[in-house]
């Protein structure tokens, strides 16, 4: 079960709707998720109350069409299916949303079953709840 966090800077309702379907298309085809398996923060800043900085780092080229995608999940997915769903989220964000693959960062955050609460106080994930 994977939480998104999604943010942009000057996206109106349609942008972020399509930037979400972007992640969450990519997270089925990639990693398997279930399609009904969909928790997303999408954040628009306005660039005055709240906004996004950008850098140049490691040669690739970001302006203010960038968008920040961090990702937890439970830890185990192989390397190359990670790379595999940065490839997609691009790819899609970009069909989906207009997003230049340059402007499309992705952070993974892994954890365990203990760390997650889906609701009711309880650890669904663990044996012994």
């Amino acid at each position: 079960m994977p939480f998104v966090r999604i943010d942009a800077l000057g996206a109106g309702p349609e942008r972020l709707d399509a930037l979400g379907r972007a992640v969450h298309d990519a997270l089925v085809e990639t990693l398997g998720i279930p399609p009904g398996d969909l928790f997303q923060v999408l954040t628009s800043h306005d660039g005055t109350t709240g906004t996004l900085r950008v850098g140049d780092y490691l040669g690739i080229h970001r302006d203010e069409g960038i968008v920040y995608v961090a990702i937890t999940l439970r830890a185990g997915r192989p390397p190359e299916r990670k790379r595999a769903l940065y490839r997609r989220i691009a790819e899609l964000a970009h069909g989906y949303a207009g997003t230049e693959p340059r402007n499309v960062f992705v952070s993974l955050t892994e954890n365990t079953p203990a760390d997650w609460s889906l609701g009711n106080g309880e650890a669904q994930y663990l044996a012994d709840r």
